[in-house]
């Protein structure tokens, strides 16, 4: 049934869009900052209590209310996962902002194109040129697209019911908001306090960012995405990202990373990821179809455990 129930939640995301997805991740995001403000002293232990305080409820009650609806129709339970899907995965975040950003590239509209990343990036695309644009927008499409579907998806499949997918996505969630830079004695503290939900977080990643990355591979340049992949992750800053991003330009065939024009003008240097020439606009469609097919790779391999699992 779980498969019914992904199905489902992506057809519902794709036909309808999910407009109160935001106010619900808001909520959640202001009961992890009143958590942060009452227990945050500067120590991992107190980052520790205020995790489980913000993740388990949630999680216990999704799994809960599965294993009850579970006892009474398995269609009911299955529907109950649907919906929990529905706000944790974002496969039409992705596309949409991916999309508009291609659009207005095409059209020769540098300027909305930028805004519109730095909308969907941050400010750290503030300076960039107009042949760094699509690189960028490329880089942070493949991010997104592993957080909010493949690895929502892994472990949506890998615990009982939706309570997996929403443990990650809070998990996810927490660990940004409590993200703190050690360059300032307040951004120190909070690193401190957001220490255990982010090593929580590497350890929710470290299985889904490789079987992601392989199926980057498996739908595109395979030899150069794993050559990409052992050669170059490692000189990305978080190992993690740079597993997605190098199998994601080696796939791909062209480069992502190197060198970005910062706000005020200065070249702000990264290390090169991927073979060939820069990514530019005519790069962006074959992203997007690099996704569909890794995430269509994912629900053919799962709807034949599916069946399988049914078969007498």
């Amino acid at each position: 049934m779980n498969f019914l129930a992904v199905i489902a939640a992506l057809a519902f995301e794709q036909l309808r869009g999910v407009h109160w997805r935001g106010a619900l991740l808001q909520f959640f995001r202001r009961y992890a900052r009143a958590l942060e403000h009452r227990l945050n002293a500067g120590t991992p232990q107190q980052g520790a209590i205020a995790a489980a305080l913000a993740l388990v409820p949630p999680v216990l009650v999704a799994a809960g209310v599965y294993l009850v609806l579970l006892q009474l129709s398995a269609l009911v339970a299955t529907l109950w996962s649907a919906l929990v899907l529905v706000v944790v995965m974002g496969f039409r975040q992705f596309s949409l902002a991916f999309a508009s950003i291609t659009d207005t590239l095409k059209a020769g509209d540098v300027i909305a194109a930028r805004k519109r990343l730095i909308a969907w990036r941050g400010s750290d695309a503030a300076g960039a040129l107009a042949e760094e644009i699509p690189k960028l927008a490329i880089e942070q499409g493949l991010l997104d697209a592993y957080r909010n579907i493949f690895a929502t998806l892994f472990w949506f499949l890998l615990a009982p019911g939706p309570a997996g997918a929403l443990l990650y996505r809070l998990t996810l969630v927490l660990a940004e908001q409590w993200r703190g830079e050690a360059t300032t004695p307040m951004g120190a503290q909070l690193a401190r306090f957001g220490h255990p939900v982010a090593r929580l977080l590497y350890w929710l990643d470290w299985i889904p960012v490789r079987l992601t990355a392989m199926s980057f591979a498996v739908v595109g340049d395979f030899e150069d995405a794993v050559y990409c992949w052992r050669m170059q992750a490692r000189t990305w800053p978080s190992h993690e990202d740079g597993i997605l991003l190098a199998s994601g330009a080696g796939a791909l065939g062209c480069a992502l990373g190197g060198t970005l024009t910062s706000a005020t003008g200065e070249p702000e240097f990264r290390p090169e990821l991927g073979v060939s020439d820069p990514a530019d606009v005519d790069t962006m469609p074959s992203a997007t179809g690099l996704v569909w097919r890794a995430l269509l790779v994912w629900l053919v391999l799962l709807l034949l455990l599916t069946l399988a699992h049914w078969a007498p």
